[in-house]
């Protein structure tokens, strides 16, 4: 069984095929996942110049010391076949003028390793996939399927429960459960994930006994569009890569001032260089390409052309106006490096596991590679005895002031709980956001716990439709990330404490874990 329909969930789904029969379940319409709002490309070592090594370093430089080395040897070394793969499968990948693979360049990559299909990679991956999954005659695929919880038995996960698209619930059994439902974006107002990216896989693992880990290192996307009435729309890291500039009120260049690599620094220094040179200069961001050839531009970039038309914007043109939003988790359900976690039976892939790949922070264009390599091996993982991940040294949680999180406070009426969606995000952002500081992050462990624990009494009692279950997810992995957040007392890559603002190895070079214990997140 597959929970997701994503490149990862996918490619377990070819691998799985020869072996019996699969179950795909996706809450949504199949094409509606992370992988199909992918603007951006699929980084591998494949061109002129490069190699496995050089993409394992940057990749190590990017997570700023908490890569899980054997999980990125992988990843960079499995690579290129796999994307190979696509192209025989009808990946429609960009090429030059000779008919060759166009490389692109984005933020830390040291050289040029970066596949685009237009400005909509992720969208022509998942094509090519489902040319290939749809005629298998052993894949039976169930759309606005929501899951709720994984049947656990003996000690191994041994199938789902969900809701099918009429409201009925409904229990499946299966030999093998794989969670590839994509990030949690929606956790936070502002974000440049679709609607179904609330997390709900790892709330699923963790509420079933899982380990999960990493999740205080959220990357915020430096430039999603910002213009007020319009959606927050991803503008992607490959404008910068083909010379796009930040520009503040003024119209001046600035990130050269917040770090060398200026425009295409690291994301989470480009993210807070955007608020800080906003905060300073009492205006708004903008990219201009303005500066290049127009009809290249339109042509390069046609799917952002167009939603930027739609909001009267002319990309080639005119300033775009751009600032932060939550894009992509780099923690999740942890797993080995076959996708197994710590509960038999139970397997992830993609942006819902954890495998220390990207450490503390995802280097730009790995994502899709990550799901398309650990996505092929957990489906080889599946076929084999089920057995459970153990647990790496460097992985635990560690104690710190930020550890002894406000005692829960007296009961209060239930309308004062974090019920709403909404609230649950604006906390988030404004607690847990971009700069967290320990004020913040108290008082938004402090409503999440009490919160959690009002919500998962009133779920045990028994919810009756997949609203109030997605409302729990989100709340789970809120509080989950918040907490994390919390305990770690320093900034790395996507994590940044005001109050702690050096990364500090001596104390936290190690990966914070969570398992469930009667109720309450442990440690």
């Amino acid at each position: 069984m597959i929970v997701g329909s994503g490149i990862a969930g996918l490619r377990a789904a070819m691998a799985l095929a020869p072996a019996g029969r699969v179950l795909i379940l996706t809450k949504a319409d199949p094409a509606e996942s992370n992988t199909g709002y992918a603007q951006g490309g699929i980084a591998a070592a494949l061109g002129p110049g490069d190699s496995p090594e050089q993409h394992a370093q940057d990749t190590f430089k990017a997570g700023d010391g908490l890569c899980d080395a054997h999980a990125v040897r992988v990843l960079v070394e499995e690579g290129p076949r796999y994307v190979r793969e696509l192209i025989s499968w009808g990946a429609n990948f960009d090429r030059d003028e000779r008919g060759e693979l166009a490389f692109g360049l984005e933020a830390a990559h040291s050289v040029r390793r970066i596949l685009h299909a237009g400005d909509a990679t992720g969208r022509s991956i998942g094509r090519a996939m489902w040319a290939q999954v749809r005629p298998l005659g052993s894949v039976t695929t169930i759309n606005h399927a929501f899951v709720t919880d994984l049947r656990v038995e003996d000690g191994r996960v041994a199938g789902v429960c969900f809701f099918d698209q009429s409201g009925a619930r409904r229990l499946a059994a299966a030999s093998a459960v794989l969670l590839a439902t994509g990030g949690a974006g929606q956790v936070f107002s502002e974000t440049t994930n679709p609607a179904v990216a609330t997390g709900d896989g790892i709330a699923l693992a963790f509420n079933a006994g899982a380990r999960v880990a990493d999740l205080e290192f959220v990357q915020f996307h430096p430039t999603a569009l910002k213009k007020a009435g319009a959606p927050r729309f991803l503008i992607s890291e490959a404008l910068r890569g083909e010379g796009a500039r930040l520009i503040n009120v003024h119209g001046e260049t600035f990130m050269q001032n917040y770090h060398p690599g200026g425009d295409l620094a690291p994301r989470d220094v480009v993210a807070r260089g955007i608020v800080r040179e906003s905060a300073a200069t009492g205006g708004p961001v903008f990219l201009t390409l303005a500066h290049l050839d127009p009809e290249r531009v339109r042509n390069r970039f046609p799917t952002i052309a167009a939603m930027c038309r739609q909001v009267g914007i002319d990309i080639a043109t005119d300033r775009i106006p751009v600032g932060p939003a939550a894009h992509y988790l780099m923690g999740g359900v942890e797993t080995d490096e076959w996708g197994r976690t710590s509960l038999p039976g139970l397997y992830a892939a993609g942006e819902t596991a954890c495998t220390g790949v990207h450490g503390a922070n995802r280097l730009a264009s790995n994502s899709l590679l990550e799901g398309l390599v650990f996505g092929a091996r957990a489906g080889e993982a599946m076929q084999q005895a089920a057995k459970a991940a153990p647990l790496c040294e460097d992985r635990g949680w560690k104690m710190g002031s930020g550890a002894r999180v406000p005692s829960p406070q007296p009961r209060i009426p239930s309308s004062e709980f974090l019920t709403d969606t909404e609230a649950i995000r604006a906390l988030m952002w404004r607690g847990a956001g971009l700069f967290r500081t320990r004020g913040g992050l108290s008082e938004a462990v402090a409503e999440l716990d009490r919160s959690f624990a009002e919500t998962r009494e009133a779920m045990n009692r028994g919810a009756t439709d997949a609203e109030a279950w997605k409302r729990f997810n989100l709340l789970t992995v809120a509080r989950l990330i918040a907490r994390a957040a919390l305990r770690r007392e320093e900034s790395r890559g996507g994590h940044f404490r005001e109050d702690f603002p050096v990364r500090d190895d001596l104390h936290w070079r190690v990966h914070l874990v969570d398992k469930i214990d009667d109720g309450v997140a442990t440690p």
